[in-house]
């Protein structure tokens, strides 16, 4: 008869984070000074009939917006697990990630669209508004980006924040130089050239990042974990007979977990609290698994013809 033991480890990799709370103030703060700079931005863009500016206005007014998604993610992921969540709320700030990528992908498309129709269609634009208003929006974007930029690195919903906040910074810059174009040489053909620049970053920024994002939610192994990395180190602990229905995952992110079903050697059953041991050590410090589930078998009794990965 095959008797099942189950073990569970928390350990692993250590992530310096900020305060919790001084986080938060850091984001909120952060969300006022954007909301006030996309009115500020959208009034200048309608005087001065600037579409550049306009787009960097509704990519500003996506930042706050995914600034609002992050804070409130944020304080939903540090609530503890319940009989609802068993898992824990972690997760909350991948989805918004999730909502906060392809809100620009949308965003992207739509200012795509319009700076096209613009180049086929010019109209006049004044350059001094441009310039002045575009340079306030660098100036709160960069303010904003310091406000983030430390708890980017651990957060993959504030790391997507600070990417919207990043790439509009670099759009304010961009249209600064149209309403220098305007303004020098009457190029009014430069606001939707700049414009179709602003949409293609937008797009391929979130393109690039949103993969990851999805790997996550679809249970996904781990990208910097190498799977049969892993499957050879545990079959190579003393004991181990054979490993199958392996799962290996990120619970959310900077926190991977496995589960797996270990065959332990015929006539060292005795062994099998030791043997779970030694892997779930193992892994923590080879990989940085810290959430390990094994189901332990004696190798006379184990399944047979099992897969190596997943359960089919």
């Amino acid at each position: 008869m095959t008797k099942h033991l189950h073990g569970h480890g928390h350990g692993g990799h250590h992530h310096h984070h900020i305060d919790p709370q001084a986080g938060d103030r850091r984001v909120a703060g952060a969300i006022a000074v954007n909301l006030a700079l996309t009115f500020a931005q959208i009034a200048g863009g309608l005087v001065s009939g600037s579409l550049a500016l306009i787009a960097d206005a509704l990519h500003n007014l996506s930042d706050a917006v995914s600034l609002i998604i992050a804070f409130a993610a944020r304080r939903i992921a540090r609530r503890p697990a319940d009989e609802a969540m068993t898992f824990g709320y972690g997760r909350a700030e991948v989805v918004a990630a999730l909502v906060n990528y392809t809100s620009l992908i949308l965003i992207g498309l739509y200012l795509g669209y319009e700076a096209i129709a613009r180049i086929f269609a010019p109209e006049p634009v004044m350059g001094w508004i441009m310039v002045w208003v575009a340079g306030l929006a660098l100036l709160v974007d960069l303010v904003t980006a310091a406000l983030t930029y430390s708890m980017s690195k651990d957060s993959v919903n504030i790391r997507a924040a600070f990417l919207h906040n990043l790439a509009d910074a670099l759009g304010s810059v961009a249209v600064i130089l149209a309403g220098i174009a305007v303004l020098a040489f009457g190029w009014a053909w430069v606001d939707p050239l700049v414009t179709l620049a602003i949409a293609g970053y937008i797009l391929w920024m979130s393109v690039a990042q949103i993969g990851g994002v999805i790997r996550i939610l679809m249970l996904g192994a781990p990208p910097d974990l190498d799977t049969a990395a892993v499957l050879d180190h545990l079959r190579g602990i003393e004991g181990v007979a054979s490993v199958h229905h392996v799962h290996l995952w990120q619970m959310q992110e900077n926190a991977p977990a496995l589960d797996a079903h270990v065959a332990v050697h015929e006539g060292r059953w005795s062994e099998a609290d030791g043997i779970k041991a030694r892997i779930k050590a193992a892994l923590g410090e080879r990989f940085g698994i810290g959430h390990v589930t094994l189901e332990m078998e004696c190798a006379a009794h184990a399944c047979e013809g099992a897969a190596a990965i997943g359960h089919g």
